[in-house]
C-alpha cells in the first residue's frame, strides 16, 4: 500500500495553474504519471497559521490512533476541548484532516512535504 503524500508550500497562484495546465496536457497525451497532491499558501504567514506545533501533533495522533472522536482527541492531547475543536476546525478547512462515514476525524496523510522558498 502507498503512503498518502501531500506537498504544502507557498507559491503564487500562476504557478500552481502552470503546474495543473501542464499535468492536464500529459493525461491527455496518455502519459498518465501517479497523482500529486499539493496544497499551497498565499505566504508563508498563513501557512505557518494553519501548520501551528500543536495541529502538528494532533495530526499525528490521528494517525497514530485512527479515527476519533474531537473529545477522544482532546483527551490523548491532554488538551481544552474547544481548543482542540478550533484546530480541527481549522485543519478540516484545509482538507488536512477529514472525518469518515461515522464522523468520526481522520488524518489522511501520512507524509506532508513541506516546502518554502527562500529566493524566488
Amino acid at each position: 500500500m502507498s503512503k498518502q503524500h501531500i506537498h504544502i508550500g507557498v507559491e503564487d497562484a500562476n504557478r500552481g495553474f502552470k503546474r495543473f495546465a501542464e499535468t492536464w496536457r500529459k493525461a491527455e497525451a496518455g502519459n498518465v504519471e501517479q497523482p500529486e497532491i499539493h496544497l499551497n499558501f498565499e505566504d508563508f504567514a498563513m501557512l505557518a497559521s494553519i501548520l501551528t506545533p500543536k495541529r502538528l501533533e494532533l495530526m499525528k495522533i490521528l494517525r497514530q490512533h485512527g479515527p476519533l472522536s474531537v473529545r477522544a482527541l482532546s483527551k490523548q492531547l491532554k488538551r481544552d476541548y474547544k481548543n482542540v475543536h478550533v484546530d480541527v476546525s481549522a485543519l478540516e478547512k484545509a482538507d488536512l484532516v477529514q472525518r469518515n462515514e461515522e464522523g468520526l476525524l481522520i488524518a489522511p496523510w501520512d507524509v506532508i512535504d513541506a516546502h518554502v522558498r527562500l529566493v524566488a
